[in-house]
């Protein structure tokens, strides 16, 4: 052996290099990784085998699942009597002595919701594009 492979840690065996390496990268020993000082804080540290944490969702997920409910049912989303009740206070601030027929609150309801749906789907339209979350009035 040559000083200069002394030095560089070459035996006489040298194997030959691989495709895209030169002869003295061939037969170095690689020196042992250090592992960064969080992985090995971790490894310390005591385990919580057993203790399982409950699945979560992401937000989007979830929220996704509940448009897909909402859109299938054909139930409305407000409950009838909470709103029979709103109706019949406007409409005795307008005048005393009203009377409703039954369906006429379906169909306020049903097309009260309508009008509710339609006007939320246009005002998110903007708020995604702009990349907003919350719909504020102008």
């Amino acid at each position: 052996l040559t000083e200069l492979q002394r030095r560089r840690g070459l035996s006489k065996e040298v194997s030959p290099p691989l495709p895209g390496q030169s002869r003295l990268h061939a037969s170095r020993p690689e020196p042992p990784r250090k592992q960064p000082a969080t992985k090995a804080a971790r490894k310390n540290a005591p385990s919580t085998a057993g203790v399982e944490k409950p699945h979560r969702h992401r937000p989007s997920t979830v929220a996704f699942r509940e448009i897909t409910d909402y859109q299938k049912s054909a139930e409305l989303p407000i409950r009838k009597l909470p709103f029979q009740r709103l109706v019949r206070e406007i409409a005795q601030d307008l005048e005393t002595d009203l009377r409703f027929w039954s369906a006429a609150g379906g169909a306020l309801q049903e097309a009260s919701e309508a009008y509710l749906v339609g006007l939320l789907q246009d005002t998110s339209l903007p708020a995604v594009r702009a990349k907003r979350v919350t719909i504020m009035p102008s």
